[in-house]
């Protein structure tokens, strides 16, 4: 996008790449692009490809540009459904596929793809349940972290190292709220179950997510040590859809 603007501001006159895979895998939007190079006048080589639009008339590779442009999205898609068959047998298999550990767990050292129990949010975790067994609402637990000062999920991975990102976030320092604890008490995670498989894309060529119907999610019992016993978190179940009902 940056090399775009430079090309329609007219920053640039020529764009160099190493083959016309760097500039795009997607067969439709790189020839787009190659056709606004077109139109700014701006000279474009593909290195490897021996290609050269100041040279493009009598060069063999011509016939054969678009082709390769083609192959390069045929590897894109062809990749993409390999990443997410693997990513699925993980799934089924209880293995742990996100980039971050959820709140009250850290990975295995020696396996990312299992968690352990981090002993400080773990307490935290079990305070929360706690606290709602004994009649608090989410957001009264949420005050009253804030007010014993204790780091929301999202600042308590920052002091640890991770370079985790929230869009929830809303101050410099994010706090507890509402539904940070709602996420947490709803989370089956911390009865030793992996529910993944929520959501996914509708093809390599796009980021925008599509939420799963619930039938259609991947849940795998005892993949890891429970924090909060089944009881417990069923009992949690109950008294959140009371609240509910009386809201």
């Amino acid at each position: 996008q940056e090399v775009l603007q430079d090309v329609r501001s007219g920053a640039v006159n020529c764009v160099v790449v190493k083959d016309l895979s760097r500039l795009g895998r997607n067969y439709i939007e790189t020839g787009k692009v190659l056709q606004e190079f077109a139109d700014h006048g701006v000279r474009f080589i593909a290195i490897n490809d021996g290609y050269d639009t100041a040279n493009a008339q009598g060069q063999a590779s011509t016939i054969l540009f678009p082709i390769k442009n083609l192959m390069n999205d045929s590897y894109s898609r062809d990749i993409s459904i390999k990443v997410r068959s693997n990513l699925e047998v993980k799934r089924r298999q209880g293995e742990f596929i996100s980039n971050f550990a959820v709140y009250g767990y850290q990975k295995d050292a020696e396996n990312k793809n299992h968690l352990v129990i981090d002993d400080y949010a773990a307490g935290i975790v079990r305070d929360i349940f706690k606290w709602a067994i004994e009649g608090l609402s989410p957001g009264s637990i949420a005050s009253r972290l804030n007010q014993l000062g204790v780091l929301s999920p999202m600042e308590y991975k920052k002091s640890q190292g991770s370079k985790y990102e929230s869009r929830f976030k809303t101050s410099t320092q994010a706090k507890w709220s509402h539904v940070a604890v709602r996420r947490i008490l709803q989370n089956e995670v911390y009865t030793g179950t992996l529910v993944q498989g929520k959501r996914t894309t509708p093809n390599h060529k796009t980021k925008k997510f599509v939420y799963k119907d619930q039938n259609d999610w991947v849940r795998v019992e005892g993949t890891h040590e429970a924090i909060i016993s089944r009881p417990q978190f069923d009992l949690v179940q109950q008294l959140l859809r009371l609240e509910l009902e009386v809201l």
